[in-house]
């Protein structure tokens, strides 16, 4: 059940981003549990000087084509899981787009069960816990 809000510089092609969201998911589903159903996103694009980011903090040098992925996702994983996660991420992305792995930044946040409201005023996830 994650939810991913995706940064990236304005002016990508639609089927750059359709591409962009389908690694990304793949990716969830592949190494993160993620049902192959449970797909939330949204493209955030910034004009120029809208996205600030250091170009070689810890890694880089990163270049107009950087990105930030900003997943927010119910449950805990292990630090495994979210290794595996990030390699398999860059390595669609590279495939698929030709994106360096050093123009992609994670972050990860997890939260509590009651923090997810998916339609009609419930807490569905707490409804769904034995």
């Amino acid at each position: 059940m994650p939810f991913t809000r995706i940064a990236l510089l304005r002016g990508k092609s639609p089927q750059y981003l359709k591409t962009l969201s389908d690694s990304l998911h793949q990716a969830l589903v592949e190494t993160f549990n993620v049902p192959p159903a449970d797909k939330f996103q949204a493209i955030d694009q910034y004009e120029s000087g809208e996205l600030i980011y250091d170009s070689d903090y810890l890694g880089g040098p990163r270049s107009a084509d950087y990105i930030l992925f900003s997943i927010t996702a119910g449950k805990e994983r292990d630090a495994a899981t979210k290794q595996g996660f990030y390699e398999r991420l860059v390595a669609l992305l590279a495939q698929n787009l030709q994106l360096r792995p050093a123009d992609v930044m994670v972050v990860i946040t997890t939260t509590q069960l009651d923090g997810w409201s998916f339609s009609a005023g419930r807490c569905a996830l707490l409804a769904s816990q034995p």
